[in-house]
């Protein structure tokens, strides 16, 4: 297992990681297999999608925080229960095939870290398991 920095700057964004990740992989040796994610962080998430526009990033927390509010009764009481929610909904973990060495990505497909409670230094566990 590797562990990746990721550096957030603001309360909430979304931070492109596929060029670690990937220098992960290449380092494992690995040829065929699986790479797993894992945030370790409940109020962060990590996820697939198109990075190659930034208006994505920006539409999906636009959508998020549509979707989870701030002005709800929350009981938590350190006042980021959205940012809770945002990771539960997002996920905290992802699986990625390894074909001939890389990751197996669509064109236009990249993996993203999605901070909702920043800015913070965060962590994220990349575990490659060779195919048998």
């Amino acid at each position: 297992m590797r562990e990746i920095p990721v550096k957030t700057r603001e309360r909430e964004e979304m931070v492109d990681i596929t060029r670690e990740v990937a220098s992960a992989v290449a380092e494992s040796g690995v040829k065929e297999g699986v790479c797993h994610l894992n945030c370790f962080h409940t109020t962060a998430a990590i996820t697939v999608n198109e990075n190659a526009d930034p208006d994505v990033k920006a539409d999906m927390l636009m959508a998020l925080r549509s979707i989870v509010q701030e002005g709800w009764p929350y009981a938590h009481a350190e006042g980021n229960s959205p940012a809770h929610v945002k990771s539960s909904l997002v996920g905290a973990s992802l699986a990625i095939p390894i074909s001939g060495g890389r990751l197996a990505l669509g064109t236009w497909q990249g993996i993203i870290f999605c901070e909702f409670d920043g800015p913070r230094l965060r962590r994220v566990a990349v575990t490659v398991v060779a195919a048998q």
